[in-house]
């Protein structure tokens, strides 16, 4: 893949005074969260050519939503000189930006939340979700994948759930039953990455919002626990889990109640929240570097 004018490009993001403490600071920022997305870049072969003309592309596009106001030459001249890029990589860019695209629904993934948390389709004595004739009335597979939509047969929609591990048939009993109890399409690498564009892009949304804000914007918070042991790690391991299915208990009807509220005043329903709750360990004093790097 051909850059062009990348050395002029480089000079003019070099130029001008030493980098201020914010902007220094920032680096420091960016080279941490680089590091994991470079080791999933070179895990699939991904090259420095391809990332660095997505960058630039980013670039100019978080430039053009900043200048919303400006146009033709104008813009050109606004973007360059924000980005560092020279006005013919400008041009070019801005006349390849794509439209954004709304992601589709994903009706296998809102079958199984709604089979994790609706009470219709859980066990009366432990909570948990039951295992499900695969046709028949409520509650059934059936009727739970029509709860969701009537435009994809049951059928599919299980064939789905089933090719990503997430559920299973019980033959001799023609049964369904959920085989995990966390949204994981560990057989889908394409799904799998669009959760970290989902999650993780939102949570940095969010995060950014509150540094460019009054920190308020969106509820940004965590914990940090050190001076653990392995052992003690698995034990708090478990104790996110039984938190987080807690929650998910809680807020899963709270939520559907706002929805139909909504829906019932004639409101317009427009905004869209993303709630998550993560973890991660690590030995103390590391960068975050895999071990043995």
């Amino acid at each position: 893949m051909s850059i062009p004018d990348a050395e002029h490009d480089a000079s003019a993001a070099g130029s001008g005074n030493a980098l201020s403490s914010e902007q220094a600071a920032l680096l420091d920022t960016f080279r941490a969260l680089l590091r994991p997305l470079a080791q999933l870049a070179i895990s699939k072969g991904v090259t420095y050519a391809a990332m660095d003309d997505l960058l630039r592309a980013t670039l100019v596009e978080a430039a053009r939503r900043q200048f919303g106001g400006s146009s033709g030459h104008g813009l050109v001249s606004r973007v360059s000189t924000a980005t560092g890029l020279n006005r013919r990589e400008v041009t070019r860019l801005v006349s390849q930006t794509p439209t954004a695209v709304s992601p589709k629904r994903w009706l296998a993934g809102e079958v199984f939340t709604k089979w994790l948390s609706d009470v219709v389709y859980k066990d009366p004595v432990d909570g948990k979700p039951m295992a499900l004739p695969r046709q028949g009335a409520e509650p059934s597979f059936e009727a739970l994948a029509f709860a969701i939509t009537k435009d994809v047969h049951p059928r599919s929609l299980l064939e789905e759930l089933c090719r990503l591990g997430m559920a299973a048939v019980d033959e001799a009993t023609d049964r369904v039953v959920l085989v995990k109890d966390a949204m994981v399409p560990k057989n889908d690498f394409t799904k799998m990455v669009a959760f970290v564009a989902g999650n993780v892009g939102d949570h940095l949304q969010g995060s950014v919002a509150n540094v460019l804000g009054d920190g308020n914007v969106h509820f940004d918070q965590a914990i940090v626990a050190d001076e653990l042991s392995t052992a003690s790690i698995h034990e708090a391991r478990a104790l996110i889990q039984r938190q987080w299915q807690t929650m998910f208990d809680a807020l899963i009807p709270e939520l559907s109640a706002l929805i139909e509220r909504d829906q019932s005043s004639g409101a317009p329903q427009d905004r869209q929240i993303r709630i998550g709750l993560y973890s991660f360990d690590r030995p103390v004093g590391t960068d975050g570097t895999p071990l043995g790097s």
